[in-house]
């Protein structure tokens, strides 16, 4: 079996995540989910890379704003803990909404920075921002990507085709992905 890497768009995971429990986050452990879906693919999970940022916070901050910010590191210490490579963007306030920026710049640095090193990659994501990464990475160093994603009839889930269209395998996530690497 050849070795892999998994990246994960941590916001992405999350909204689908939210979608398979109607609503809720379902509960699961994410490098199980990352290694189950590398071995789905006949593929070693070398390593595992988590983009996310944490909540916004005001200055000074709101007792919400702590509490978010309390619970979303409690988390990425868990994850850490466990081996996996964690990118954070950061949260800014645009219009009075929310928006992660620098995040897919991070993801396709990552994907640039180890095409040499190893040739299969595990993309769990929809965002058509990791297209030219894609595309030089499969034409300058031969690494194959299967993108794992949910395309649905909730706008949510609305995606362009084109990054269907330049990675070599792609992979419909499912609500089971999610239940087998329950705890």
């Amino acid at each position: 079996m050849s070795d892999c890497i998994v990246f994960i768009d941590g916001a992405y995971l999350s909204l689908v995540s939210k979608f398979f429990g109607k609503g809720k986050p379902l509960k699961f452990n994410i490098k199980k989910f990352a290694e189950n879906l590398a071995r789905d693919q006949n593929l070693v999970c070398k390593d595992i890379f988590y983009y996310n940022c944490p909540p916004f916070q005001g200055t000074p901050p709101t007792e919400e704003q702590e509490r978010r910010k309390a619970g979303y590191d409690k988390f990425i210490s868990k994850l850490d803990l466990s081996g996996i490579k964690i990118r954070e963007g950061r949260c800014q306030m645009i219009n009075n909404e929310y928006t992660q920026k620098g995040v897919d710049v991070l993801l396709s640095i990552d994907l640039v920075r180890n095409a040499s090193r190893i040739k299969k990659f595990i993309l769990v994501a929809c965002d058509t921002d990791f297209v030219p990464a894609i595309e030089d990475i499969r034409e300058k160093n031969r690494v194959e990507v299967i993108l794992y994603y949910l395309k649905d009839n909730d706008p949510m889930f609305s995606m362009s085709d084109h990054i269907l269209s330049v990675c070599d395998k792609k992979v419909r996530l499912k609500k089971e992905d999610f239940d087998k690497a329950g705890f």
